[in-house]
């Protein structure tokens, strides 16, 4: 449970919820690509140029890692050029904040020096979510791995394709397999491979570095390694995960939210799921106009990998279901665990019951492994506030908007892990008009 008495030491966002949130919102780049992106710059020797970096605790560390190997980091605003002539080490170091990003730098290091060690991954708590696929992957492409209780070690005598077949179409484990592929001797295919919108964005600019790959159908990728690649200049796409956030914002408020540079093709599935309870959106030239007119139609849905429902919308959009009249049903079936946070939204005056059990129909990697995962929320319920620690990203914006949804004060703590995911979010959320005073 992430209610708690707050430390005196750590910063505090006192909010005064019960009011509609009103206003724009620059979109800014998506941190599911730029961290990737970063890696992918460490394939070349050739500095390569970012545009439109999200300035956020994730980049940050993804900057520190790249520093750590011998790199440098120049950043103008959101534009950053990064160069990593040669590694002055291929070790990297335990790094100020944990996440699960030094695992992709495996392919890099790897192509270019033969070795590397990446500590064992962080990120946020929302299951076991392990690296079995990745390292199956990689050892099909002649890397030896070497594990401790703190590291990763891998080598190889030279990187060959492979065709390999993802048990489930993670995010991650493509990711680490493209990045390794693309200097790989010979051909990879890659079956049931992950295709979001940020993993076709990485390939852009992996082609545009010199690398071939090519999106098959039925989730099939193929690359023909080349011997070296080049800098670039790519821009990183506009952040869907924040577009849904600030949606579940003004949906859950009654208030109207404009997320400029937001784009349609991005959010499809969550727009339908918008029309099915009855909520109001406007696609305009600017963006996506999203209008709250609670209390909304009760629904059931199913997270899913693109293009489905993504596992990362549900937390913020479960708040929204609290103003729905009747029982919506939300059914999990990426990653096992993920309804830790529903006990806080209880606390706050939510009514979620949970269920080992599946409440669904698409296929569920956690069936009859004793994983929650599935959850109910009736409603329309009136919240209130409460003292409150973040413990992930996502489920700290569902924290966030059900605060100001609630009436009276809710004192939030753990806002390291909100400052990892979304650029200066207090300060963008306060210039809607939100009541918000961070207290240090």
């Amino acid at each position: 449970m992430s209610t708690s008495h707050n430390d005196p030491n750590r910063p505090t966002l006192r909010i005064h919820g019960g009011r509609p949130i009103v206003g724009t919102v620059q979109s800014v780049g998506a941190k599911n690509a730029a961290t990737k992106m970063l890696i992918a710059t460490l394939l070349s020797p050739e500095p390569s140029t970012l545009v439109n970096v999200p300035l956020l605790g994730d980049t940050d560390v993804t900057a520190e890692l790249i520093v750590a190997l011998g790199g440098t980091v120049e950043r103008t605003g959101n534009r950053w050029t990064i160069s990593t002539p040669t590694f002055t080490t291929t070790d990297v170091p335990p790094l100020s904040r944990k996440n699960r990003i030094p695992i992709l730098a495996l392919g890099p290091l790897l192509a270019r020096a033969g070795t590397a060690a990446v500590p064992v991954l962080g990120g946020d708590a929302i299951g076991p979510r392990p690296v079995n696929y990745h390292v199956a992957a990689l050892r099909q492409m002649g890397v030896v791995f070497e594990s401790t209780a703190t590291h990763y070690r891998a080598s190889t005598k030279e990187l060959h394709g492979a065709t390999i077949a993802l048990p489930f179409p993670s995010v991650g484990a493509t990711e680490n397999i493209v990045l390794t592929a693309v200097m790989a001797k010979g051909r990879t295919i890659i079956r049931n491979a992950a295709v979001e919108p940020e993993i076709v964005n990485l390939i852009q600019m992996l082609q545009n570095m010199g690398a071939v790959i090519e999106l098959g159908t039925n989730r099939t990728i193929y690359i023909e390694g080349v011997e070296q690649l080049h800098g670039t200049t790519a821009t990183i796409m506009p952040d869907r995960n924040e577009a849904v956030s600030f949606a579940s914002l003004a949906l859950a408020t009654g208030g109207e939210i404009l997320v400029r540079g937001a784009r349609q093709e991005d959010v499809m599935t969550f727009l339908n799921t918008l029309r099915k309870i009855g909520a109001d959106y406007a696609v305009t030239e600017e963006g996506i106009r999203f209008r709250g007119t609670p209390p909304y139609r009760p629904v059931k849905l199913e997270t899913d990998t693109h293009p489905g429902f993504m596992t990362d919308w549900q937390q913020p959009f479960m708040t929204v279901l609290t103003q729905a009249q009747g029982r919506s049903v939300i059914h999990e079936t990426v990653y096992e665990d993920r309804f830790g946070y529903t006990t806080t939204l209880v606390a706050m005056g939510a009514q979620i019951e949970t269920s080992t059990d599946c409440w669904g129909e698409l296929p569920c990697r956690s069936w009859d492994q004793g994983f929650v995962h599935s959850a109910a929320v009736t409603g329309v319920t009136k919240l209130h506030g409460a003292a409150v620690t973040v413990p992930d990203i996502r489920a700290g914006m569902s924290y966030l908007i059900a605060a100001l949804t609630a009436n009276g004060v809710t004192e939030l703590t753990g806002l390291d892990h909100l400052e990892r995911g979304y650029e200066r979010l207090i300060e963008r959320v306060g210039g809607l008009g939100a009541d918000i005073q961070l207290q240090s």
